[in-house]
């Protein structure tokens, strides 16, 4: 999905002309960003949140020449889904990029889910 599907369903679902929903969607963006770029935390209940988290200093490799290439710290951001798109089956990552699946209340996952006959 892009941006000009997300203006397209705005405008469906809100009946106002593609036009207005366009403007609503970049004024959404833009605060978003705003928002983000000063640090802040961005909850949208029933969705999620975004948080801005420092990235540590590193060392990484050029993939063509195999040369070490320093990777300086800064921040990326981080996006934990809400309850209801968990439901839908979107897992949580940790900060390591692990996948917590401590949400659904069963250790092992591998199995299916028990079915009374």
């Amino acid at each position: 999905m892009i941006k000009l599907d997300i203006v397209n369903r705005v405008a469906e679902r809100t009946g106002v002309p593609k036009m207005k929903a366009e403007q609503a969607v970049d004024a959404l963006f833009h605060s978003m960003k705003e928002a983000l770029t000063r640090g802040e935390r961005i909850e949208l209940r029933g969705f999620g949140v975004f948080v801005v988290k420092p990235r540590k200093r590193g060392v990484g490799r050029n993939p063509r020449t195999g040369e070490e290439v320093a990777i300086p710290s800064g921040k990326t951001i981080r996006f934990k889904p809400g309850k209801e798109l968990q439901a839908h089956g979107f897992e949580t990552e940790d900060d390591d990029g692990s996948h917590d699946d401590s949400h659904d209340g069963h250790n092992d996952t591998s199995l299916p889910p028990s079915t009374n006959y």
